[in-house]
C-alpha cells in the first residue's frame, strides 16, 4: 500500500504589529539644518523624516510605536503628540543618549518580549513590486531569526556612497563585508528583531554592532533585499538628492 504524505507547510507566524523608531541622534552631519530642530524634524518633500517612518509603519500594521527621543525632546514630543492614528510611546533618553543598542534594550519591556520592527528615522525607500514590511513578515520565522533586516543595493542606492555592510547567502544568512573589500548590500535601517538577541547585553550605552555580530557566528541573522530604491538622509546634500528623486517620481507620467 502506497502512503501518500502531504507537504509540510510553514506555520503561519503571527503579525509583528509593533515598532521602534530610533530618533534620538544628534544630527551632526545634518547642520546646520538641524542647528533649531532634531534631525527627524527635518522636512523631506514638505513632511518631517519621522513622519515619512511613522506612515511607512502604519501602513506595514504596525500599532504600536515606540520613538526615543534626546536632542531636543521637548521638541519632539510636541509633534508627535499630533499624531493620533497610531499608539506612540515615547523613551525618554534626555539625560544620556544610549546610543543604537542601549536604546533598544531600555525599550524591550514594552514589546511584551514578543518580535519588533526597528526602523531608523533618517530611512526611506520607494517600494518596487510588493511591499518591503509585507515581504519581511512573510519571511520572519521567530524560531531560526534573532534578526531580520531589509537590505539594499549598494549601486542603487540614493545618500548612500560606502563599501556596503554585508553579503547575503542563497537563504538570506548574512555575514560581514570583509576589511577592503566591497559588499552588494547595505543596510536599510529597517529589521525584525527578537528580544532573544539582547539576552546577553550589557546595561546603559552601547551599540547593536556586537550583538549582529553574536547572531552571525550562531547563524542567526539574516536578511532579505528590498524592491525598489532605499534613501538615506543623513546629510543636507542627501536630502536635496531625495527631494529631486521624489519629485522626478511625482511628475512622471
Amino acid at each position: 500500500m502506497t502512503v501518500t504524505t502531504a507537504p509540510t507547510m510553514k506555520a503561519k507566524t503571527k503579525t509583528i504589529n509593533q515598532a521602534m523608531i530610533l530618533a534620538a541622534g544628534l544630527g551632526t552631519r545634518m547642520g546646520p539644518l538641524t542647528s533649531d530642530r532634531p534631525k527627524p524634524l527635518v522636512e523631506v518633500n514638505g513632511r518631517t523624516l519621522i513622519d515619512h517612518a511613522i506612515d511607512r509603519l502604519v501602513r506595514g500594521g504596525v500599532t504600536h510605536i515606540v520613538v526615543n527621543v534626546h536632542y531636543k525632546a521637548e521638541m519632539m514630543k510636541k509633534h508627535l503628540a499630533k499624531r493620533t492614528d497610531v499608539a506612540l510611546q515615547i523613551c525618554d533618553e534626555s539625560d544620556m543618549i544610549l546610543d543604537t543598542g542601549g536604546a533598544i534594550a531600555k525599550a524591550l519591556p514594552l514589546f511584551r518580549d514578543e518580535p519588533f520592527f526597528t526602523q531608523n528615522a533618517d530611512s526611506m525607500w520607494v517600494e518596487g513590486m510588493g511591499r518591503a514590511m509585507s515581504r519581511m513578515q512573510e519571511r520572519w520565522e521567530s524560531e531560526t531569526m534573532d534578526a531580520l533586516m531589509l537590505l539594499a543595493p549598494c549601486a542603487t542606492s540614493i545618500g548612500f556612497d560606502g563599501r556596503g555592510d554585508f553579503e547575503m547567502d542563497t537563504v538570506g544568512r548574512l555575514k560581514r563585508r570583509a576589511e577592503m573589500k566591497l559588499a552588494p548590500f547595505v543596510w536599510t535601517g529597517l529589521q525584525i528583531v527578537h528580544p532573544r538577541l539582547f539576552a546577553d547585553a550589557p546595561t546603559g550605552r552601547f551599540s547593536i554592532n556586537p550583538l549582529w555580530d553574536q547572531a552571525i557566528e550562531r547563524e542567526r541573522l539574516f536578511g532579505i533585499r528590498l524592491d525598489g530604491v532605499w534613501i538615506h538622509v543623513g546629510t543636507p546634500e542627501a536630502r536635496d538628492e531625495a527631494e529631486a528623486f521624489l519629485n522626478d517620481l511625482q511628475h512622471r507620467p
